[in-house]
């Protein structure tokens, strides 16, 4: 049988034309353009804004480096290009989409190299230049030979170490996108500059700019505010780099060669050259390669990477396993399955540093004040030269000079830039360590706001999964008996009652004989011969049709079961009554602790199922849920959660179905278990990696506690600049001669940057 596409050539069957599908060059590319979101047939060879609508123009979607490799600005999105280098809007380093793209920062290590080549030439500069402050300083340090050292010095510090500064700046000019870069290299520039004309052009100055005999110079200033920005930019991406901890910690989990099995033999390949299909050895003690399923032998894996449980799990023929769990018992054979990218440890790694990407609506406050306050501080700056040129002491001109650089230097909005980005990649990779995976800061952001929570039952409250709770025998039948004979019926039997039934009478260490002469009625029950006689196993009415009469007995007790929300099975022994099992899907050990702690934190919970009335009002009692509505189908849950929000709630869903998908699509908020479907995580911003609900409080709290400490570096930065500018252009100075040299302007910026970064990374300790 062909494929939907087949050929006998590689040419066309009627016109004898080449195949078009193998006239595709394998390697081939679109071209790289930059396109304009808003406004069509805007492209650009190179990043920019739009010349229409000012937007930043975003890489051209089908484009991919020659190596798969794409970054993206950590602010701004809709940056992207096929190779390393700076945001044409904020300035930031671009860095990889895929964490596991690159095994260092380039950009981390040239700010560094600079940093530390500009730390040594700046130091006997600014020594020298303070030097003329000691009472006995000698008198070559006001001469001409120290203020050329200066000029020498301080030159390749502007020019190459802070080069990267100016190239940002003149971006930003360009894109009309003015930013921190933009006053750096403005008050260094001025600062340096100032200084080099006063070198080299000393006659074009008047008398008055003269103190003491000479006119001042500020070359210790350009040099030492250079080196504090770099320092700022180098513990900025150390930072950055060290909230990337969790996802190479997860990248990590995966071993590096995987033991291929092929004609009869084996041997250890990389694991990039693994491909779907392959067989694949997996030993004691070994890690998983790939997403697989099982070929032949049996074990017990360690799933505790994935799931947060401490048991093993038992694998057999046709089960499945996941890449990075630990084999512990038994040699097995699988078959990979999923490989590269689409495994699920892969795909964990990605939600976590998209969510890093991510930026939090609060975001958009930072970027609307970075948007008007670069050119108000220039303004700022502006007036400062003014008013000190027309007013001040003299020499006016060199104080309206050294002012304004120093309201440039001290407005620099980096802390402002950092205050949301750093809290939120911090966050993410803390809730990616406590099993919470956050698909985008918006949600988390959100979850802070949270007052009404929707929640599946089946696989969210409860396990997922049927299981024996109790039993009832008749006569002289033990329960021991009872269970062995219903098992061994129901072990040809492929319903999720056999399951339950089977598990019952394993943990229990019951030997489940073979039964003969097996049968099962659709929708009655199954019958079959143990040890002579006859079992049957089903519904009261399927018994009654076998003529088992005395069954009345056990209809008291059943009604019981049924009240408490169990479903219940008679069994009949040698044509007699036996007993009933009840089984149901056990509520979750955790739920109801979860249940109550979300109360505490003033949430409502709304249960919403498809299961019946019964079972539904049975669960939600036990846990003290609010309100539960039952036999509710897929579209009615995402009509109830949309109406939910429109009653001025902001709504969490909590599911692991597909059957949830859409109502956790609908909520302001989706959760979804992680051991549940991959449609309900694509469609919840947030996915619980054990699928326990405890990591619904811990996205609570965590959600909590960065938009607290969010809030906290906006009012360090915003507190800063108020503060900062006035100081810098000299307020203080009539009433208490206090300026601020460009230099201490330099320093308090850079620390106002650590400041932020430092209280970010708390979160790496946040309790949850």
């Amino acid at each position: 049988m062909k494929s939907a596409h087949s050929c006998d050539s590689e040419k066309d069957a009627t016109s004898g034309a080449p195949c078009h599908a193998h006239t595709a060059v394998p390697n081939e590319r679109p071209a790289k353009k930059y396109l304009c979101p808003m406004c069509a047939g805007v492209e650009s060879d190179s990043p920019g804004t739009c010349p229409k609508c000012g937007m930043a123009l975003e890489l051209n979607p089908t484009f991919r480096s020659a190596n798969n490799v794409v970054y993206t600005c950590p602010m701004h999105p809709q940056i992207e290009q096929d190779r390393p280098g700076t945001c044409p809007i904020c300035g930031m380093a671009l860095e990889p989409k895929n964490a596991g793209d690159l095994e260092e920062n380039p950009e981390l290590r040239d700010m560094t190299r600079r940093f530390w080549i500009g730390a040594v030439l700046s130091l006997p500069v600014f020594i020298v230049a303070m030097s003329h402050m000691l009472p006995s300083a000698p008198p070559w340090v006001q001469g001409d030979f120290s203020r050329w050292a200066q000029f020498v010095l301080s030159t390749p510090v502007v020019f190459w170490c802070g080069w990267p500064f100016f190239q940002r700046a003149w971006q930003s000019v360009v894109n009309r996108s003015p930013n921190m870069f933009t006053l750096i290299a403005i008050g260094v520039g001025a600062a340096y500059g100032y200084s080099a004309v006063v070198m080299l052009l000393p006659w074009i100055f008047p008398p008055s700019f003269a103190a003491h005999g000479t006119i001042g110079i500020y070359f210790e200033a350009a040099a030492i505010i250079t080196v504090l920005v770099l320092l700022g930019q180098v513990l900025e991406l150390r930072a950055r780099s060290r909230t990337g901890s969790a996802i190479r910690a997860l990248l990590d989990l995966a071993p590096a060669t995987a033991r291929l099995v092929r004609d009869g033999e084996e041997h250890d390949v990389p694991l990039n050259e693994v491909r779907a299909g392959d067989h694949l050895r997996v030993r004691p003690g070994e890690k998983v390669p790939v997403d697989g399923r099982v070929t032949e032998g049996r074990t017990s894996i360690d799933e505790s990477m994935l799931t947060g449980e401490s048991m093993p799990v038992e694998k057999a023929a046709g089960d499945r396993v996941t890449g990075a769990t630990l084999n512990q018992t038994g040699s097995i054979v699988i078959q990979a399955e999923r490989v590269g990218s689409k495994t699920v440890l892969a795909q964990i790694v990605e939600m976590v540093a998209q969510a890093q990407r991510s930026r939090a609506p609060i975001q958009r406050l930072a970027d609307k004040v970075a948007g008007w306050f670069v050119p108000a501080v220039i303004l700022i700056a502006l007036i400062t030269f003014c008013a000190w040129a027309l007013a001040g002491p003299e020499p006016r001109l060199a104080y309206a000079i050294v002012n304004a650089v120093a309201v440039l230097i001290i407005a620099c909005p980096c802390a402002l830039g950092l205050a949301t980005p750093m809290s939120v990649m911090v966050g993410v990779g803390r809730g990616a360590q406590a099993g919470v995976l956050i698909k985008n800061a918006g949600a988390i952001e959100l979850m802070e706001k949270v007052s009404t929570l929707v929640v599946d039952k089946t696989g969210t409250l409860t396990q997922g999964k049927l299981a024996v709770t109790g039993m009832i025998t008749k006569g002289a039948v033990t329960e021991e008996e009872l269970l062995r004979s219903a098992a061994a019926v129901e072990k040809n039997s492929e319903h999720p009652l056999a399951r339950a039934l089977l598990e019952a009478a394993t943990q229990r260490g019951i030997s489940i004989p073979a039964a003969a002469n097996f049968e099962s009625i659709t929708g009655g029950g199954v019958v079959g011969e143990v040890a002579g006689q006859r079992v049957v196993v089903g519904k009261e009415k399927f018994l009654r049709e076998y003529e088992i009469k005395d069954l009345d007995s056990l209809e008291e007790r059943a009604a019981a079961f049924r009240a408490q929300g169990n479903g219940v099975i008679f069994v009949a022994i040698g044509g007699r009554a036996a007993g009933i099992i009840a089984v149901a899907d056990e509520v979750k050990e955790t739920a109801a602790g979860v249940i109550q702690e979300l109360h505490r934190l003033g949430i409502k919970i709304i249960m919403l199922t498809g299961d019946n009335e019964r079972t539904a009002r049975s669960v939600a009692q036990k846990l003290g849920i609010d309100d539960v509505e039952a036999g509710v189908e897929p579209e009615q849950k995402y009509e109830r959660v949309r109406g939910l929000r429109g009653e001025n709630n902001v709504v969490a869903m909590a599911g692991d179905g597909i059957n949830d998908a859409p109502a956790l699509a609908a909520a302001d908020v989706g959760i979804a278990m992680g051991t549940g479907t991959d449609v309900a995580m694509e469609s919840a911003g947030i996915t619980l990696l054990s699928g326990d609900l405890r990591g619904i409080e811990k996205a609570v709290r965590l959600s909590r506690a960065m938009m607290r400490n969010i809030r906290q570096n906006l009012f360090f930065a915003f507190i800063y600049n108020s503060l900062g500018v006035p100081i810098a252009a000299g307020v203080l100075y009539p009433f208490f001669g206090i300026l601020l040299s460009p230099v201490l302007a330099g320093a308090a910026m850079s620390f106002s940057s650590v400041s932020v970064i430092a209280n970010a990374l708390r979160l790496r300790s946040a309790r949850l």
